[in-house]
């Protein structure tokens, strides 16, 4: 185990750089990385807890400083907005991305199995290792911790949000692209793996010839979604800045 832990150390200095915080105590972040298939592998006296408690934390925690962002600074949105825009900035997709865009999968103690069929870029996996890194912030500095930590990432998405009433990520994607290039983007089916009744999709958006962004999800929707998303994380400044 050991071995593996320092095998991590540098993306784990990486991780708190890119998040612009640093864990005054370090097994917090630990537990944050470690998925469930890496603490199962361990023996009986070296116990490792895996990081579903502090992902279960850090979602109630990202729920509340993102409704009180929107209460504090989108005064125009009523009730009905705010949770719309709150649901889609903290779901899954969005969520992968930042995951993605910080590097977590990098940072990950995963198992042999969930090593071998791609596990650290997997969206589910990513997007609960996200709401585990931001359960172990609060827990580490409290909850102005949590809000440094979260406002500067979810800002730019609350505000695109806000200007996108009722599309979602494929449509914004679709007027995103007509607008500027006056084609359509193109999805294609990379893979689908997993049994029939866990079936795990992964879809490539294209424009033109140029793959733009890849998403995964539970059905072939979902995964498009999550590559739309991904596309307009990369093609939109606003959403990235």
């Amino acid at each position: 185990m050991t071995s593996a832990i320092d095998d991590r150390m540098s993306e784990w200095t990486l991780l708190e750089e890119n998040l612009n915080y640093r864990f005054q105590d370090r097994h917090l972040l630990c537990e944050a990385l470690t998925h469930r298939s890496f603490a199962n592998e361990q023996s009986s006296d070296s116990l490792l807890p895996d990081n579903e408690r502090l992902e279960f934390l850090g979602d109630a925690v990202l729920d509340l400083v993102v409704g009180n962002i929107l209460h504090e600074d989108f005064p125009s949105c009523d009730e009905g907005e705010m949770t719309r825009i709150r649901s889609e900035v903290v779901a899954e997709p969005c969520l992968a991305t930042l995951a993605r865009d910080l590097d977590i999968g990098n940072a990950l103690l995963l198992g042999r199995g969930e090593e071998l069929s791609g596990g650290r870029s997997k969206s589910s996996l990513l997007a609960d290792a996200f709401e585990a890194l931001l359960g172990a912030v609060f827990k580490d500095g409290g909850l102005d911790a949590a809000i440094t930590v979260i406002q500067p990432l979810f800002i730019p998405l609350l505000r695109q949000a806000e200007k996108q009433s009722g599309l979602d990520y494929k449509s914004r994607l679709q007027e995103l692209v007509q607008g500027r290039y006056r084609i359509l983007p193109r999805y294609q089916l990379v893979a689908a793996s997993g049994p029939d009744h866990e079936k795990v999709y992964l879809v490539d958006v294209y424009v033109d010839a140029q793959a733009c962004g890849r998403g995964e999800g539970r059905t072939k929707k979902s995964a498009e979604q999550s590559a739309a998303l991904a596309a307009l994380m990369e093609l939109d400044p606003e959403l990235s800045s």
